[in-house]
């Protein structure tokens, strides 16, 4: 049963919406809990239980008849395929039980990166289990920073596509950043980093990236100056590891001595925990609270910001019918 609780914060001033119920999947209730701390509201409980043949049982523990309803849940490992049908079951429930709008908050969409055909008799199944959202009875979907803005597109209901940016920097900002260089792994992803550079006042690099498997990638060269350089790389996830790998080995040619890790999920799989902790180079890794990161898979020297603050005010906006275009991924800032 999750039904997630938090001590009361005692600087919180609780934005004042009603007729709004949240639950929580069973991927990550302690970041519901902050989201639903933030509104001032408690978490709706839910059961979510297996039949004797695997199949999920789900309930929803109480009424959601004309509520605006909020399920947050990440679609993350170990179990990403039980989490998504969890969530598609818990939609299911409230749409036939009346609720007034089913919100899906996603904080990590990891069929996000499933989002083109770049080989023969493949699904873009980014775009695939995104009908099936929908499908479920999903009406609005948050979710945050997806591995590609065109994922966006593959949702055929109101999308609000959240950035961690804003976190990132007031941390960053904290430190001494007088010899470094905001460094993007992929060209492809240079946006991100380029806007992480102007608001933290820094030149940005960027290396050319090939992707040869899931695990590995081959680097082409570093467009920009890193030589002697303090390394800001920013990526929008670390999975294995396969990538900082790569990008470490060039790095050292040009007499990098400390860099710090930036990404907004954290999801350390396979043998990520032991390849960052083999490279002497990193000084910092930081990451978003968007997955739940055991023990088993956490490497060290990290840091996790929460971004549950975000989630909650995008959440009250939608309820009170305000605009939330700052917050978006893409959202043009000078600063922040």
């Amino acid at each position: 049963m999750t039904n997630c609780k938090v001590q009361p914060m005692e600087t919180l001033k609780p934005p004042k919406i009603q007729n709004t119920l949240i639950f929580s999947g069973s991927a990550h209730p302690a970041l519901t809990a902050e989201i639903a701390a933030y509104l001032g509201l408690q978490c709706s409980p839910t059961v979510v239980k297996k039949f004797s043949n695997d199949n999920l049982d789900v309930h929803l523990g109480v009424s959601v008849r004309a509520k605006e309803v909020f399920i947050v849940q990440s679609l993350a490992p170990p179990n990403c395929s039980d989490a998504l049908l969890e969530l598609l079951l818990m939609m299911d429930i409230a749409r036939g039980a009346g609720a007034k709008c089913i919100h899906a908050v996603i904080p990590y969409y990891s069929y996000a990166r499933s989002d083109k055909k770049d080989a023969p008799r493949i699904s873009i199944a980014g775009r695939l289990m995104a009908d099936l959202m929908v499908t479920a009875g999903a009406q609005h979907i948050i979710t945050m920073t997806l591995h590609s803005p065109q994922v966006h597109g593959f949702f055929s209901v109101p999308t609000d596509h959240l950035t961690s940016h804003s976190v990132f920097v007031d941390y960053l900002k904290k430190k001494d950043l007088s010899n470094s260089v905001v460094f993007s792994p992929d060209i492809g992803h240079a946006k991100r980093a380029s806007k992480l550079a102007r608001a933290l006042k820094l030149p940005v690099a960027a290396a050319e990236k090939m992707r040869l498997t899931d695990e590995t990638v081959a680097i082409e060269g570093i467009m920009g100056n890193v030589v002697g350089k303090d390394i800001i790389l920013v990526d929008d996830e670390i999975a294995t590891a396969g990538t900082i790998i790569e990008v470490m080995r060039h790095l050292r040619a040009q007499d990098v001595q400390r860099v710090t890790l930036v990404c907004t999920h954290g999801l350390f799989t396979g043998p990520a925990a032991e390849r960052l902790n083999a490279i002497p180079e990193i000084d910092e890794i930081i990451v978003s609270n968007t997955i739940h990161i055991p023990e088993s898979r956490r490497p060290a020297r990290l840091k996790t910001l929460s971004v549950a603050h975000i989630f909650g005010e995008v959440i009250r906006r939608n309820v009170l019918g305000e605009s939330i275009g700052a917050l978006f991924e893409f959202w043009p800032t000078a600063n922040v």
